[in-house]
């Protein structure tokens, strides 16, 4: 449900019709169909196991010689297709649903761009403008300050800017025109124009100020989006396996190439070749490199060092920029690509810790159960995200990162299960116990 608001809040008060954003959450829930197998699982699985435990049912098959284990055997059967059908739908109809409604969420957003303006960056959904603004407050959140609006329309290439401390949002209902009444700015107009430097100087610069200044912008094209376009197609998300494997490998050649490449431009531009020992002909050579120069060449040997060393450090930040940002593109992917068989064998990994701790807790229903259930699910969740976000940054490995919940919580399962089989509750509570009442028990044989 909060994902669902999340998004409902993005696409709100645009005009859209009724059926179209019934038909964007449809889109949305079956996105969330995959996460919602695993927790129903685990919740099913320790409801079932807990009442028949909770009834005594659990105890009567028992002691008929049947264990926990063949009870259970059938459960693991419909689980596995369980896991089969999550993972049919992780590689078709997830991604199907991320690309309906990822396009659809883009075309939405581009109707009324006035209420979808996001404050601290540039918006650039209205062709021909550029809008900044710090902060976006008010009732209505139609009061902004300290904007920024880039007019780019002029054909004959004149860029004009307007800045105002305050503006104001006053677009009316139906409405072609979003209109920005702004307060305490200054226009200012120059050419964009590709000419000659020293041309431009000579061309006339506008700057003058104003107190209060009214900009009206025509939204009335953007009203005729076609809400069933489809231009996204390489989201990550809209992806089957098959697919992602070779946007992994696509990727992986270039980022090889861009890695060899950069290494050997750094070893050139280091001069790294003629560090080596066999090109130096002299002798003796001091420990202190400068002690084998003349001391007027000392000064101009520092300054080059230096010049020198400033640009490589420049060349390797910009490379260590470009490094990460093309390693974290395909550590998504590679992340998505295990996460679906990930979430697909979560299934059973949870049942194997539903089951048995249905049958020590003996309690069934929608209580207990629901409550171990969702704090247990919580705890997965968080640790599959955790290691998403390590492997984005290349902290762990991506298929780590992805099977990081599961690797966690499969000895946990496996604990339970144990536990289960041979009846012993998660702790002894006499062995906890024990130690306290013989410390008592010693403590007063002492005072007698």
């Amino acid at each position: 449900m909060q994902t669902l608001w999340l998004r409902f809040d993005q696409i709100a008060g645009k005009g859209i019709d009724i059926i179209i954003i019934f038909k964007f959450l449809s889109y949305l829930s079956l996105m969330m169909v995959p996460q919602a197998f695993p927790i129903a699982i685990l919740l099913s699985s320790i409801m079932a196991i807990g009442r028949l435990a909770e009834s005594y049912e659990l105890a009567a098959l028992k002691s008929a010689g049947i264990s926990l284990k063949r009870i259970i055997r059938p459960l693991i059967f419909v689980t596995i297709i369980f896991s089969g059908i999550n993972f049919l739908f992780l590689n078709n109809v997830f991604p199907k649903a991320a690309f309906k409604s990822k396009n659809l969420l883009v075309n939405m957003q581009k109707k009324k761009p006035a209420l979808s303006l996001i404050e601290g960056r540039f918006n650039a959904d209205i062709p021909g403008y550029l809008i900044r603004f710090d902060e976006k407050y008010g009732k209505e959140k139609n009061l902004l300050k300290n904007v920024l609006i880039y007019d780019l329309t002029d054909l004959e290439g004149n860029v004009k800017s307007i800045t105002a401390k305050t503006g104001k949002i006053t677009t009316e209902e139906g409405s072609k025109y979003m209109t920005f009444v702004l307060n305490n700015g200054f226009f200012n107009e120059e050419s964009d124009k590709k000419i000659n430097s020293n041309i431009k100087k000579r061309m006339p610069y506008m700057r003058s100020f104003f107190e209060e200044y009214t900009v009206n912008i025509d939204i009335s094209k953007l009203d005729d989006v076609d809400l069933e376009e489809e231009r996204y197609k390489k989201d990550f998300e809209m992806l089957g396996l098959s697919q992602l494997s070779y946007y992994i490998d696509s990727l992986k050649v270039p980022y090889d190439e861009f890695i060899t490449n950069k290494s050997n431009d750094l070893y050139l531009r280091t001069n790294g070749k003629n560090l080596h020992p066999q090109t130096i002909k002299q002798n003796y050579i001091s420990d202190t490199i400068l002690n084998n120069f003349k001391t007027i060449d000392q000064y101009s040997i520092i300054i080059s060092a230096q010049e020198l060393a400033k640009r490589n450090q420049e060349n390797i930040d910009a490379f260590e920029s470009q490094f990460l940002y093309k390693q974290y593109i395909i550590n998504v992917f590679d992340i998505e690509y295990h996460k679906r068989i990930a979430f697909s064998v979560a299934c059973l990994v949870l049942f194997f810790i539903g089951a048995p701790l249905g049958a020590i807790i003996r309690k069934g229903g929608f209580g207990l159960p629901m409550i171990i259930a969702i704090l247990i699910f919580v705890v997965y969740y968080f640790i599959s995200i955790l290691g998403s976000n390590m492997a984005r940054v290349s902290s762990i490995p991506a298929y780590l990162g992805a099977w990081l919940a599961t690797i966690i919580m499969l000895p946990f399962g496996i604990y339970l299960t144990r536990k289960a089989t041979a009846e012993i509750g998660l702790f002894n509570i006499d062995a906890f116990l024990q130690p306290i009442n013989n410390f008592f028990n010693r403590f007063k044989k002492i005072n007698k």
